[in-house]
């Protein structure tokens, strides 16, 4: 099956205690379409840049399959720029600038060939903007979407306007607690299934992730990884790694969401230990499958020992 990514292509300015990068290729429509490619051959994006994104990184996502019919170039803007530093423990950051630039005037109108897509990703955007895209895709297999505070906050009426319209709703556990109104993760997902999706994932960063799936309760832990550089861009391209795995499956019931749980964390796990996109670029799917096999020890119990007394 298809995926289309809506969303945001960037230059990130990403400072961490590690190191630092500047104008480098980011947004969430590149992180999901980069991760969901290692498992689907028909990778959508769309997005807007300005005159000034490099055709460079137009041919690093052309290269690795992505398919940008969907890339809107407006040769009178710049394109969408955000800053970042982050604390040593990498969980806070502080925002250093945020430029909408040419996503201030973004109405995205899908190319024809992008209207029969099956897994929708609704990348972290305006609801308006999300609500428009849903109306442009008549029979998707599965919506997945993302939000942020930002969007909790100021747009409530339009973000609780389009939940019913979502499969699958992916949030970090402040935007969990922060949308639901209670602190305690497991009510707060059974409050925003009642809002519409029946599938909750919960970000947790270095902690993991949790599924929430019918009366079903999923974890998987975060990889201990020996070398974090930056965590710009994990999240999108657990989506991504996330919705790729759905795209290979005939049925989406609860197995395929925890597997596909399995590997949007794998997939997350990589783009950490390098700045920007590196960690995806040249990542293979035998590497996937190999972290994904460390994945099964790490939570693999064995059977109980009774000891004779």
């Amino acid at each position: 099956m298809s995926v289309l990514a809506v969303g945001t292509v960037a230059f990130d300015r990403i400072e961490t205690p590690f190191g630092k990068r500047d104008r480098a290729l980011g947004g969430s429509a590149m992180y999901i379409t980069m991760a969901s490619r290692f498992m689907c051959d028909d990778v959508r994006l769309v997005a807007v840049a300005g005159h000034d994104f490099p055709e460079e990184y137009i041919e690093d996502m052309r290269i690795r399959g992505i398919d940008l019919q969907g890339l809107e170039i407006k040769p009178d803007e710049l394109t969408f720029a955000w800053g970042g530093r982050y604390h040593y423990d990498l969980n806070t950051r502080d925002t250093l600038y945020t430029d909408l630039n040419a996503l201030s005037s973004f109405n995205p109108i899908l190319p024809e060939s992008y209207r029969n897509s099956k897994i929708l990703c609704l990348g972290n955007l305006d609801p308006v903007i999300q609500n428009s895209v849903l109306s442009q895709v008549p029979n998707p297999s599965i919506v997945i979407c993302d939000t942020m505070n930002y969007w909790i906050e100021h747009t409530p009426h339009q973000l609780k306007n389009i939940l019913p319209k979502v499969d699958c709703l992916v949030v970090n556990y402040s935007e969990a607690r922060e949308l639901s109104g209670t602190a305690n993760l497991v009510s707060a997902a059974r409050i925003i299934q009642e809002m519409g999706p029946k599938i909750v994932v919960v970000k947790k960063g270095e902690h993991g992730a949790l599924l929430f799936a019918e009366d079903t309760i999923f974890m998987v832990p975060a990889y201990p990884l020996e070398d974090i550089q930056d965590p710009t861009g994990a999240g999108d391209a657990f989506m991504g790694g996330f919705a790729g795995y759905l795209s290979g499956c005939n049925h989406i019931n609860l197995d395929a969401l925890k597997n596909a749980l399995v590997h949007g964390s794998a997939i997350a796990s990589f783009t950490v230990e390098h700045f920007g996109p590196e960690g995806l670029y040249d990542l293979t799917t035998a590497d996937i499958e190999r972290r994904i096999g460390a994945f099964r020890s790490l939570t693999a119990i064995p059977e109980a020992v009774h000891q004779q007394s």
